[in-house]
């Protein structure tokens, strides 16, 4: 006669797995992005209407300019022909909406449970999204930044009015343009944690990218102060290459003061949006 024996396991003898590493929630984060295909078809679409508004407006310039130019001038850099403010403009809302949706499926699907359950520490939960979203979106900028500049003088030289990446301006125009997407698509996605509705956050990111600026006029103090604040200001200012205008009521932003609206508005959104998970139940 055998006797079976039976091994009770105590708590004491189970014993939790390593917490993960946020190198690890970036590789989660990395795995839901990539999954979804209409992440990738949007940003072709975006990437071909951004560059082919630089080639229309490169196009345009010549057909305005070719009767009355002598081609003895020396080409000055045209900011706005190799950078359109049509296309910015639709690259900001798109990249808006998608870092938004970045944060809204994820309460909206439920995966926020699964992820807190799996990673308590929702502040890393956050940052993690954000270093992903910053990632893909910095890659994306700089390639159509480069795509509008070098599309746009190639177009320019038939009349030899293109310029090098050395000319004085195009360099900061460059990193400043190249650099708008990420920070749209963090601040969506800071708003997107903040609000958690998506009606609401889309209608949020478009009011703050793109209506707040044009509420507010530049010939007052007060209000070219707020409209300065803006992203949108802030690249117009960062794209140009001239500098204040002599009328006393036109204030102009500073370069020094753009860069750092450019630093403040996704460590605002963001650092609300991981105070608010920190404390808010899911």
């Amino acid at each position: 006669m055998t006797t079976l024996s039976h091994r009770t396991v105590t708590p004491s003898s189970a014993r939790p797995g390593p917490p993960p590493r946020f190198a690890d929630l970036i590789r989660s984060e990395w795995i839901k992005m990539r999954s979804l295909r209409s992440t990738w078809w949007t940003i072709a679409l975006i990437s071909l209407f951004v560059i082919g508004s630089a080639a229309v407006a490169a196009i345009a310039n010549n057909n305005l300019a070719a009767p009355g130019r002598s081609g003895q001038e020396p080409p000055v850099f045209q900011p706005f022909t190799a950078f359109p403010a049509t296309g910015y403009m639709t690259l900001m809302l798109v990249a808006g909406a998608i870092g938004a949706l970045g944060a809204v499926s994820e309460y909206s699907n439920g995966m926020i449970r699964t992820t807190t359950v799996a990673v308590p520490a929702r502040g890393a939960v956050v940052l993690a999204k954000a270093a992903t979203t910053a990632g893909l979106w910095a890659a994306v900028g700089t390639v159509i930044s480069l795509g509008s500049f070098l599309t746009a003088q190639a177009i320019l030289n038939a009349e030899h009015a293109g310029v090098p990446l050395t000319h004085p301006g195009v360099l900061r125009a460059l990193v400043a343009s190249a650099l708008l997407a990420p920070l749209c698509a963090l601040v969506g996605l800071g708003l997107g944690f903040l609000l958690r509705h998506g009606a609401a956050t889309m209608i949020a990111s478009t009011f703050v990218l793109l209506i707040l600026p044009t509420l507010f006029s530049t010939s007052t103090r007060w209000s070219a102060t707020v409209n300065h604040s803006t992203l949108m200001a802030a690249w117009k200012r960062l794209v140009q290459n001239w500098g204040p205008t002599p009328d006393s009521l036109a204030f102009m932003p500073t370069v020094s003061g753009s860069w750092l609206v450019y630093a403040l508005w996704p460590l605002i959104t963001l650092t609300l949006a991981v105070m608010l998970v920190r404390r808010r139940d899911v």
